[in-house]
């Protein structure tokens, strides 16, 4: 029986790659990458001469049976996504669950996840949090939000730089345009940013300079 590991990779400086992620990759026989072009950048930089398998939301479903099987038939595979950890807002929950139900041992190596750099440099309570990740982009959203009004755990949203001003303008009608929030787009990045204040701040600060990049969002939760 073979080992699923899941290994997490730099979500944006290639500096903060482990050396154990290297190791395991090096040594695993098969590698199953969101994104074989991305994915093959990294693996170059760091020397890692290993096959790989495309594996991601369209395809998961119909790629999980096999991979399961060459586990169980003795290789050892790793998962990787684009950056951070896999299964995080990423692919990788179903085929971790697949090998749980086969018996199958998965182990997860620590590594860079773009909310916890954002969530402790934003100044905001991060003794209790919840992590909603991507918000339903129809179907479900105001449901969402609005189980969120009374939330009083600081949360975490993931966020493209093109829907961010709607966004945040949407927690305004939710939760209040005084409500505090923190924006940290490009973490570790050399244009690396945070953008603290309220609501109403941050919405005017972003109408006048264009987000780019990955964007984490961590607001305050309702105040007791």
């Amino acid at each position: 029986m073979g080992k699923l590991f899941v290994v997490p990779t730099p979500v944006g400086n290639l500096e903060d790659m482990t050396f154990r992620a290297v190791r395991v990759l090096k040594e695993v026989d098969l590698i199953l990458a969101e994104d074989t072009r991305t994915s093959s950048v990294l693996l170059k930089h760091f020397e890692i001469k290993k096959p790989m398998m495309s594996h991601h939301k369209f395809n998961e479903h119909k790629t999980i049976e096999g991979v399961v099987a060459r586990l169980e038939a003795g290789e050892n595979i790793a998962l990787i996504s684009d950056a951070g950890t896999p299964g995080i807002s990423d692919p990788g929950f179903l085929v971790v669950r697949e090998c749980v139900r086969h018996g199958i041992e998965v182990q997860c190596l620590p590594g860079a996840t773009a909310f916890v750099p954002a969530l402790v440099s934003s100044g905001l309570p991060n003794d209790r949090f919840c992590f909603e990740g991507f918000l339903p982009q129809k179907k479900g959203r105001m449901t969402r939000l609005l189980s969120l009004q009374e939330e009083t755990r600081t949360m975490i949203f993931y966020e493209s730089p093109y829907r961010l001003v709607k966004t945040l303008t949407q927690f305004m009608e939710y939760f209040g345009a005084e409500r505090q929030v923190s924006v940290c787009r490009e973490i570790s990045k050399i244009h690396e940013e945070s953008v603290r204040g309220t609501l109403a701040e941050v919405v005017e600060h972003f109408k006048a300079n264009e987000p780019r990049g990955e964007i984490v969002v961590i607001l305050s939760g309702k105040e007791d």
